[in-house]
Order: C-alpha cells, then sequence, then structure tokens
C-alpha cells in the first residue's frame, strides 16, 4: 500500500547550513515548538501528542468529521467494541481511526499506522522468518521475538509477580498473569456468558459458536479451529517430539505439555479445592473435580443413559456404541479406544513397571494401581455399601457389588445365556467358549485365561508364600487361601444348607455339598 501524503498547518520549516553545499531540513511544530529531523517523526509525534485535541488543525482525513475518540479510564473505544489494558495500545487504536497514515494489508482486514508493523505484519503472508536460533531451528519474523525466545534457552525470567511466585520471560506474559489475580476479562461472549483476558481467546471461543474448523489434516480427516492445533497434530503424524525433559527420558509434542510434565518432578500443584483437599497441576483438572462435588454432568449419551463430566469422556463413550478402536498395537493385536491404553499396553510387552512398593517388592504400570495396592498394607477401605455393611478398596468393587442387590446384570453372552455384572467376567465367559487361554508358563505346560492365575501358579515353582497367619504358622500363595484359614481359628461358618444344618466355610464347599447330598 502506498502511504498518504500529509498536509498540516501550523509546521514551520526550518533550514541549518552544514560543511559543504548539503541542506538539512528541520521541522517546528509551534503548538509545542518541538523540532524534528524527519517529517515522519513529526507525523508520529503529532498522532500521539496533538491528534485527540478537540479543535486540533493538524488532521486532515477522509473521517474529519468522525467525533475524536478520547481515551476513558478503561482504555475503551468510543467508534468501536475494542478493549484494552494498555495505555499504549488505546492510543494506536484510536490513531486507525482519525490519523491520515494508514496502511491497509490487501490480503486480510489488518490496518495500521505504523510502517514498520505494517512490513512486519506483511511477513504473516510471504511467510518470513530471518531471525533463527542459534542453538534450535525455531524461526522469527521479528528481532523481538527471538531475542524472546533465547530466554527459553537460558532460562532467564526478568519478570516476576508480587502477589504469587509467578515469572516469566516478557512485560505482556505478567501483565496477561497480573489479571488472574484481579479477575479482569475484559472480552466477553456475546451468545453465552464466556469471559477472558485476550480478544484471540474470544476468536477461538467463537468459533464454538459457529463450528468453524479451518484448518484440515491433509492426511487424515480431522479438521481444527486454530493454526497451531494442526501443527501440533501433524506431529503425531510425523512423531516429531521436539521437547524434552532434562530428568528423565519423556519427550512431548508441545511447550506446554512439557511444562505440565515438569510440575511432576517439582511437585508443584498450584491449584487446589475448596472444598477438600485435592489439588492438581491443571485449572482443567480443577473444574473437572469441582463437578463431583456439585454432581454436574452436563454430556448425556444419546444411546444409553451415561453421562459425562466432559465433552471428551463422552467422546470416548460413544466408540463403545461404534466399536471404533483406532489405536493399534505394532507387536500384537491388542485394539483400544484411547492412547492412554495403548501406551498402558505398551508397557506389558516392555515389562516397564516404573511404580514400586515401599514396603513389599509390588511393581506395577499405572500410579494409581500402587495407591490401591498400599491400601492393602494399611486396610483402607474408602468405599462402603449403603445397604450392607460391605467395604471395599476401590470404586469398580463397590459398582459391582451394588450390581448384587439391584440383581443387574447388563453383560450378556451371545453363545449361551449368561449373565453378569461385570465386563471382565464377560470377557472371561467368553474365552471358556473360544479356547483361548493366552497366558502360559515358562517353566510347565500350564495355560490360563487370565493373568493373575499364571502368577499365582508362578509361585508354585517359586516356592514364594507372601501370606502368613498371624495366629499359627500357616502360609499360602493367595490372599483368599489366607482369608479361608483364618475362619478355622474364627469358627466362623458363613454359609448353610437350606435343606439341613449344614455349614461351611467357602461356597464351593456348599456347592459341593449340595451335590453330594441333597441331588440324588
Amino acid at each position: 500500500m502506498k502511504r498518504k501524503n500529509l498536509k498540516r498547518k501550523n509546521v514551520n520549516i526550518l533550514t541549518k547550513k552544514t560543511s559543504g553545499a548539503s541542506t538539512k531540513y528541520i521541522f517546528e511544530y509551534d503548538d509545542c515548538s518541538k523540532t524534528f529531523s524527519t517529517k515522519d517523526v513529526l507525523a508520529d509525534h503529532m498522532s500521539y501528542s496533538h491528534e485527540t485535541q478537540k479543535n486540533s488543525d493538524a488532521v486532515r482525513t477522509q473521517v474529519e468529521h468522525t467525533p475524536v475518540p478520547q481515551v476513558t479510564d478503561i482504555f475503551s473505544c468510543d467508534i468501536c467494541e475494542f478493549k484494552t489494558s494498555q495505555k499504549h495500545c488505546i492510543l494506536e487504536h484510536l490513531n486507525a481511526h482519525v490519523a491520515e497514515q494508514v496502511y491497509c494489508c490487501d490480503n486480510c482486514d489488518y490496518k495500521c499506522t505504523d510502517k514498520r508493523k505494517f512490513q512486519r505484519h506483511m511477513k504473516i503472508h510471504t511467510g518470513e522468518k530471518p531471525y533463527s536460533c542459534h542453538i534450535c531451528e525455531c524461526r522469527f519474523t521479528t528481532k523481538n521475538s527471538l531475542q524472546s525466545h533465547t530466554k527459553i534457552h537460558t532460562g532467564e525470567k526478568p519478570y516476576s509477580c508480587h502477589i504469587c511466585g509467578y515469572r516469566c520471560i516478557t512485560k505482556s506474559a505478567l501483565q496477561r498473569h497480573m489479571k488472574i489475580h484481579t479477575g479482569e476479562k475484559l472480552f466477553s461472549c456475546h451468545i453465552c456468558e464466556y469471559k477472558c483476558i485476550l480478544k484471540h481467546n474470544l476468536k477461538k471461543h467463537m468459533k464454538i459458536h459457529t463450528k468453524e474448523k479451518s484448518y484440515s489434516c491433509h492426511i487424515c480427516e480431522c479438521r481444527f479451529t486454530t493454526k497451531s492445533s494442526l501443527q501440533s497434530h501433524t506431529k503425531i503424524h510425523t512423531g516429531e517430539k521436539p521437547f524434552s525433559c532434562h530428568i528423565c527420558v519423556y519427550r512431548c509434542i508441545t511447550k506446554g505439555s512439557l511444562q505440565r510434565h515438569m510440575k511432576i518432578h517439582t511437585g508443584e500443584k498450584p491449584f487446589s479445592c475448596h472444598i477438600c483437599e485435592y489439588r492438581c497441576i491443571e485449572k482443567s483438572k480443577l473444574q473437572k473435580h469441582m463437578k463431583i462435588h456439585t454432581g454436574q454432568k452436563p454430556y448425556s449419551c444419546h444411546i444409553c443413559e451415561r453421562r459425562c463430566i466432559t465433552k471428551s469422556v463422552l467422546q470416548t463413550h460413544m466408540k463403545i456404541h461404534t466399536g471404533e478402536k483406532p489405536f493399534s498395537c505394532h507387536i500384537c493385536v491388542y485394539r483400544c479406544i484411547t492412547k492412554r491404553d495403548l501406551q498402558r499396553h505398551i508397557k506389558i510387552h516392555t515389562g516397564e513397571k516404573p511404580f514400586s512398593c515401599h514396603i513389599c517388592e509390588y511393581k506395577c504400570i499405572l500410579k494409581h494401581n500402587l495407591q490401591t495396592h498400599i491400601k492393602t498394607h494399611t486396610g483402607e477401605k474408602p468405599f462402603s455399601c449403603h445397604i450392607c455393611e460391605y467395604k471395599c478398596i476401590r470404586k469398580t468393587e463397590l459398582r459391582s457389588h451394588i450390581k448384587v442387590h439391584t440383581g443387574e446384570k447388563p453383560f450378556s453372552c451371545n453363545i449361551c445365556e449368561y449373565k453378569c455384572n461385570q465386563k471382565d467376567s464377560l470377557q472371561y465367559h467368553i474365552k471358556k467358549h473360544t479356547g483361548e487361554k493366552p497366558f502360559s508358563c515358562h517353566i510347565c505346560k500350564y495355560k490360563c485365561i487370565i493373568k493373575s492365575n499364571l502368577q499365582t501358579h508362578m509361585k508354585i515353582h517359586t516356592g514364594e508364600k507372601p501370606y502368613s497367619c498371624n495366629i499359627c504358622e500357616y502360609k499360602c500363595s493367595k490372599k483368599s487361601y489366607l482369608q479361608r484359614h483364618i475362619k478355622l481359628h474364627t469358627e466362623e461358618k458363613p454359609f448353610s444348607c437350606n435343606n439341613c444344618d449344614y455349614k461351611c466355610i467357602t461356597k464351593f464347599e456348599l456347592q459341593k455339598h449340595m451335590k453330594k447330598i441333597h441331588t440324588r
């Protein structure tokens, strides 16, 4: 775009003789008697200092009849809906309405009054990034962006919050952070109650209502609302993980994921629940947790009656009905719904068990499995039945138990009439029909359907008997054996025959009694 010529009143052009034949012009403005070496510098001075005065004759533009907007205490524009918390931003924005020197982009709606800013903007369309980092491969359009990026490598964070311990690289990042403490949210959605700190966050939010997804992946059918989301998604196909942890071997696609991961090492959990003792790393996790207290489940399945706290949980649930399993193991035929399930499965092949018990030799793949295991040592059973006195360690165990009272058996076999209240029980039953025994002993020919049976079998070869009676010297390989043995000391016989006075310790003994005595 060509810059329009300026015609301003009250400007005196002075000359100053220098050595030789050359002559330099000095521009002087009558209203403040300041002098300037170039016409552009004078124009910038007049734009910022004099153009918003009510009776000024300095500006003659196509919008000279438009009232000059004034800066208010909240820095909002009187002509449009623009708002900002920074004074220099509102001044620059106001000049865009009244200044003669307006640069307009032919490719988008961008306008500005500064030639250098316009040139910088055009690099977005041309893709020009002349400044490159000498440590990594990142490139930038401006020198300032490069300087800010370099601080990532040096670890320099010169700006700090005086309220909390937050530190950051740029002044603008600190200004954004301060709004968290003040609660200031200048931008609000006109459709819903959403409010935010940044204008671009509002633009991104509006795409939820318009369902606009302008960016699409050229490999799969995924579409995204932002370019950055597409760029992150593309790295899934390329396998690129540019961000790595300097403490462990963790690598990830985005900087935000790395920052979240680092809090695992530091133990930092800045977000806490005001109702219970729950603390977490991410604000989104706290928001999801709060729905447990409120009982809010806004997302519901249109096929079954399942209700979910988040949209992502509902989307995962829907794959159960569609049978979709997009993630597959490259070693075996295992397929699953979520990436996290696949990552857990892969550890079965690698034998990786990063979590270990500090009391016994137990090791496991998942942290929550370790937390559950620890309760076997402490005797803690936080989940209790509201109908009977049953207590258990896991919430899933309580759900299964409740179905005993309700008689609910939602899982049924498609070969026989078998029904059960747990999905695992059905999967175990199906293998009886197929004859599948995926777990085998490497010492003898023993094969079984479930992994726990193999683990129990292996104790025969190792001679391991981790469970011991505190009354006598009895030791055994399974906890259930010990529980049955304890009843010998207590003389407890919870199972009784309906036809005679026979009582026994186990359900299996009662079934054997019924077949032997009462079925003749």
